[in-house]
């Protein structure tokens, strides 16, 4: 489980932001960065500009996609798009 540190950012007072997980009241910061210790939906609301698109945190597996194109017959110095998936 790496640090998330999420980050409200908009108009209005920093000391004004809460944060919400999956639906309820999280927590009221004083500053407007928060870091997360748990999977879950987050957003944030700062006085005066309502509910901030949320986010998605999971503690969970990822898997990097890489094309067998790629690993075959690449060269160094190719271009190669990567895929996280979880």
């Amino acid at each position: 489980w790496d640090q998330v540190t999420l980050t409200c950012q908009g108009l209005g007072t920093a000391g004004a932001t809460t944060w919400y997980k999956d639906g309820q009241r999280w927590e009221q910061e004083v500053q407007d960065k928060f870091t997360v210790t748990e999977s879950g939906t987050y957003w944030c609301d700062r006085s005066g500009m309502g509910r901030i698109p949320s986010v998605r945190v999971l503690n969970d597996w990822l898997v990097l996609q890489v094309p067998a194109r790629a690993l075959l017959e690449g060269l160094e110095g190719d271009m190669v798009t990567l895929r996280c998936c979880s």
